[in-house]
């Protein structure tokens, strides 16, 4: 039997994102100038952003790489601002048949920014449409069937298309070579999500007292969007359960109630380590395995939780599957055997 999950918990999953972040759109920057953390990425797309406006060209095609939350859509509207250029969005698993991607691009605007996210998942068939509409803004079209079809190619307007993806690898290399700029995604410093919940708590128009911020920061796991909510979540138990205004002892209690510890994980990460450490005796184990024992999907175990365990030193991808490593044993306060397996991880 499944465990419930706690209210707190499930407000964290990355899945009940899209909802929340559309309410809270006003959170999104504008501007490069707004766009806190990444900072080599941006000063190389500033200047590619003027270098294009400067000839009035459309900018070269751009391709966003990095896990989940950590910016990729905000900053297609970013550049889509910057440029002073119309934006349409949608994402590869919206687009069924060619039919769908050559009406949206027959209606755009010289120089839209045309974003498709998860666009890894894009089908064969708009792939190859793709690859004209992107080197000769032009599309390949067929009319009629049998002996009789012919085809003919239909002029666009040029355009900049942002592709994003959480997993590169199964983008197919000649839609990656299309792309002139690639812009990957790191996790962001502590540094960076201080300012990024400074910014967040003063648009919300809620007060952050001490060292409030600091505890918050180191919490949201590298990533703004959970900063983001987290703030929104304490900014509801300070008005609750306080004066309106974020404390420590407000995010300390807020992030107990909620389950996260002090390294940020939820308690799906913990039992996601739990799980390798004490059922499958440290690992490995793969990720289907794996995934059908904490009652998660694949995706969300890979491309939510698992790069963040890795980036913390808990978790390794070994090519027999997951292990956990000595730190995760550390963190969870369990004794670690040591076996045959061990030679695998270092």
């Amino acid at each position: 039997m499944m465990e419930k999950k706690s209210p707190g918990t499930e407000l964290l999953h990355p899945e009940e994102t899209l909802e929340e972040d559309k309410r809270d759109s006003s959170l999104r920057p504008r501007l490069l100038s707004e766009f806190l953390g990444q900072a080599s990425m941006k000063d190389n797309l500033s200047v590619f952003i003027d270098a294009a406006k400067a000839r009035g060209e459309s900018l070269d095609h751009l391709f966003l790489i990095g896990p989940p939350g950590l910016g990729k859509t905000t900053l297609a509207q970013v550049v889509a601002n910057e440029l002073g250029a119309e934006f349409k969005v949608t994402s590869a698993p919206a687009l069924d048949k060619p039919k769908d991607l050559a009406g949206i691009l027959t209606s755009i605007g010289e120089r839209t920014v045309f974003f498709i996210d998860e666009i890894h998942r894009l089908k064969p068939a708009l792939e190859e449409m793709l690859y004209i509409a992107m080197e000769d803004y032009e599309l390949d079209w067929i009319i009629g069937a049998g002996a009789s079809a012919r085809s003919i190619r239909i002029p666009i307007p040029p355009f900049t298309l942002v592709g994003a993806t959480t997993k590169a690898g199964m983008v197919s290399s000649p839609l990656v070579s299309r792309f002139g700029i690639a812009c990957r995604f790191a996790f962001y410093e502590q540094a960076d999500l201080e300012a990024i919940v400074y910014r967040t708590a003063r648009i919300l128009g809620v007060p952050l007292r001490g060292d409030a911020a600091s505890l918050l920061a180191s919490c949201a796991r590298g990533t703004p969007r959970v900063a983001n909510r987290l703030v929104r979540r304490m900014r509801d138990f300070a008005q609750v359960d306080g004066q309106g205004e974020i404390t420590r002892e407000i995010v300390a209690d807020g992030l107990a109630r909620l389950e996260i510890d002090e390294l940020g994980l939820e308690r799906l990460d913990r039992e996601i380590l739990r799980t390798i450490a004490e059922r499958y005796g440290g690992g490995p184990v793969g990720a289907e395995t794996l995934a059908i024992s904490i009652g998660e999907a694949t995706d969300t175990l890979e491309d939510y939780y698992e790069p963040y365990l890795i980036q913390a030193g808990l978790l390794q991808r070994t090519p027999r599957g997951r292990v956990a490593t000595s730190a995760a044993y550390a963190h969870l306060g369990l004794e670690r055997k040591i076996d045959g397996n061990e030679g695998l991880l270092f």
